[in-house]
């Protein structure tokens, strides 16, 4: 993979759960360089995503990688469970987990990539302690648990501090940004330095062919 190619990655919260087999084969056709899934536990946020079987049977069926959002109380409950269902990526709050690094040192651990996920709230100097830590960073451009959110702009200065910061010192992570990814916003902040991009509503599903709407986002 070149190294400057972004990466489209569908959030399966948003997939039609009636047909998903037919929704996996048409997203990975349409070029999909890898799957979004949420696990909520009605606390950490106000709402519940994905059950754990889910995200075990696209482990299963995906031919590309898998990585799983936890918006969840204590998600290090969780991790082992994920590396034995063959997750690639685990994004994790550090207002969830007292211990944050010690998750994402486990995560590493288990031979799987590590994330932190921000909320708009969460300042850069929250998390920059643990950035050595990290292989990806969630970046959050609308309040985490519900789809068809506007993009917060008060975001873009602390995702552009994120891009600077992912490569100097102990630093080596990829940006990614999850929530209203339009064409225009991944343009904006393609531009920025951002190297992947979670698509819900605003993006892909609910606006035709996904090779047609993927073609336009890898345009943009």
């Amino acid at each position: 993979m070149s190294h400057n190619k972004k990466l489209l990655i569908p959030s399966m919260m948003c997939a039609d759960f009636g047909s998903l087999r037919d929704e996996l084969d048409a997203l990975e056709a349409a070029g999909a360089d890898g799957l979004h899934l949420d696990l909520m536990d009605g606390n950490f946020v106000p709402n519940y995503g994905m059950g754990l079987q889910d995200i075990e049977w696209f482990c299963r069926n995906a031919t590309v990688p898998c990585d799983v959002h936890m918006m969840v109380e204590h998600p290090g409950r969780y991790i082992q469970k994920f590396a034995t269902m063959g997750v690639r990526v685990i994004y994790v709050h550090p207002e969830a987990d007292p211990h944050v690094a010690r998750t994402l040192a486990t995560i590493r651990e288990l031979g799987i990539r590590a994330g932190i996920a921000i909320n708009p709230g969460t300042s850069f100097s929250a998390v920059e302690p643990v950035l050595p830590l990290c292989d990806y960073v969630l970046v959050m451009t609308v309040n985490p648990g519900f789809a068809g959110q506007a993009w917060l702009d008060f975001v873009n200065p602390k995702i552009e501090r994120l891009v600077a910061a992912s490569h100097e010192g102990a630093n080596d992570y990829e940006v990614v940004v999850d929530g209203n990814c339009s064409p225009k916003h991944v343009a904006q902040a393609s531009a920025m330095g951002v190297k992947g991009f979670v698509l819900g509503t605003a993006g892909l599903f609910g606006h035709g062919p996904y090779t047609q709407s993927m073609e336009a986002l890898r345009a943009a």
